[in-house]
């Protein structure tokens, strides 16, 4: 594997994705203050049908034309010119969604917004080809620097509307200017033609990975959330809010983290999809770095997670604390199941890919149930982690037995270092005392602590070599 295209696909991926961070976070600052919660929850609720059409929009094909290597041009006019028809088909069924929802949530305010925004679906469908060919030429600063100006875009869009009163249409207008700049900039770039007739043979060529990749994604979408509807459903709004604050903090590591790199690593070890040594040594190196970082970073989330709450959310959020907590301890495992699906993708087994998604929701459904069933979000994320255990375990029995043809003797050395520095952030905040100071101060001290434990175990035990070596 070429390090250097490794270097630098992770050196854009960051820039992406931290430059978007930057830009969210500034824009939300400026909108929840020219905007109301009730707008919000509006715009939230259109988002969960939002996500899942851009899901069928993509049908899979993304990844599908990045690993397969006997697409002519010819063949990528094809799949393009399907992916229009497929993008108008949603585009317009999304547009007719409005009333239905309306009657769920017994509201009148979605029609309208469902009609604005089958233009979002519309544009979401067609970028799918345009992006994936670009990160198939591995022309990551192209793809992150697009991804960045649309987003700063749509964010001057959004205040700017807001200013003007727009309330929640201005979060959802500028969704639209957003993709709509960003299919127009891809476009530019790959000038992909329109001038060959649907045929099937180029979509056959593809058409086993992206089922298997679509039916995947389908499945995941709803393990994901089934926690959420169930919590929503069974308990309370109060308690969803709850958990739900605490979940989604648990995957910021995960996003921050391995999300710089999992964009990286189909395009580049596709090129290896017939060296499955260069794909393993790869897949065991990326553990290690994800251990070293995850498993101390779980340990800091438990032991901070009342400062972590209370200094980003108030003290209003106490009884999100211990729900926190414990999915504090998945953190590692979500930081490094994150990234193997790229590694199915890599190694041509996206039937294996969809094994694993439908093992991990057929746990995920059950721990959740039961979970809902006790009565307490305390008992929803305990299965919910247990299930993690259970998937992980899973997941990597595939991975190391039926792909690369390995055991779990060689994956768990991986994990001896990252345990150390775990244990060694362990004897820390145990013996650490209460601190007597305010929210902000008590996590700056626990932060501190925390990345200089983290520096020594790394100078200890060798592991800034074994980051330079898989970055450098």
């Amino acid at each position: 594997m070429s390090r250097s295209e490794f270097k630098t696909g992770i050196m854009f991926s960051a820039m992406g994705r931290y430059g978007k961070l930057v830009v969210r976070t500034g824009v939300n600052a400026v909108l929840a203050r020219l905007l109301t919660p009730t707008d919000y929850g509006v715009v939230a609720i259109v988002n969960i049908f939002l996500v899942f059409f851009d899901m069928l929009a993509d049908m899979g094909f993304g990844p599908a034309v990045i690993q397969n290597k006997t697409l002519d041009k010819k063949d990528i006019s094809v799949i393009f010119r399907f992916s229009l028809y497929v993008a108008v088909a949603l585009g317009l069924l999304f547009s007719v969604m409005g009333q239905p929802v309306n009657i769920f949530y017994g509201a009148d305010v979605y029609v309208p917004i469902f009609m604005v925004l089958g233009i979002n679906v519309f544009f979401y469908g067609l970028m799918v080809v345009p992006r994936a060919l670009l990160l198939k030429q591995k022309d990551f600063k192209r793809v992150n620097v697009v991804e960045i100006i649309a987003s700063v875009i749509n964010g001057v869009v959004a205040i700017i509307l807001a200013l003007l009163g727009f309330s929640y249409y201005s979060i959802i207008i500028g969704q639209i200017v957003q993709i709509v700049i960003t299919f127009i900039m891809y476009y530019s770039y790959t000038k992909i033609s329109l001038d060959q007739k649907v045929r099937k043979e180029p979509i056959t060529k593809i058409w086993n990975f992206a089922r298997n990749q679509f039916v995947f994604n389908f499945i995941n979408y709803f393990s994901r959330n089934l926690d959420n509807i169930l919590i929503g459903r069974y308990m309370n709004g109060a308690q969803l809010g709850f958990y739900n604050k605490s979940y989604q903090i648990s995957l910021y590591p995960n996003q921050l983290l391995t999300g710089i790199i999992t964009p990286v690593v189909q395009p580049i070890m596709s090129q290896y999809q017939n060296n499955l040594t260069v794909i393993k040594d790869t897949y065991l190196r990326m553990v290690r770095l994800l251990a070293n970082l995850g498993i101390p970073l779980s340990v800091f989330c438990f032991f901070a997670a009342d400062n972590i709450i209370f200094f980003l959310f108030g003290d209003q959020w106490g009884q999100s604390i211990p729900v926190f907590r414990i999915l504090a301890l998945s953190i590692w495992q979500q930081m490094i199941a994150s990234s193997t699906g790229a590694f199915y993708q890599s190694s041509n087994r996206t039937d294996l890919l969809l094994l694993s998604g439908i093992q991990s929701m057929t746990f995920n459904v059950i721990g959740i149930i039961y979970g809902v069933y006790l009565g307490s979000i305390e008992s929803v994320a305990t299965l919910v982690v247990i299930t993690f255990i259970i998937n992980f375990i899973f997941n990597n029995y595939l991975l190391m037995y039926k792909i690369f043809d390995s055991n779990f003797a060689e994956l768990v050395k991986t994990f001896i270092k990252p345990i150390i520095l775990g244990i060694l952030q362990l004897s820390v905040f145990y013996f650490m005392p209460d601190l007597p100071f305010n929210v902000f101060i008590n996590l700056v001290i626990e932060g501190s602590t925390f990345i200089i434990v983290l520096i020594v175990g790394l100078l200890v035990t060798g592991q800034f070599k074994e980051i330079k070596q898989l970055i450098l």
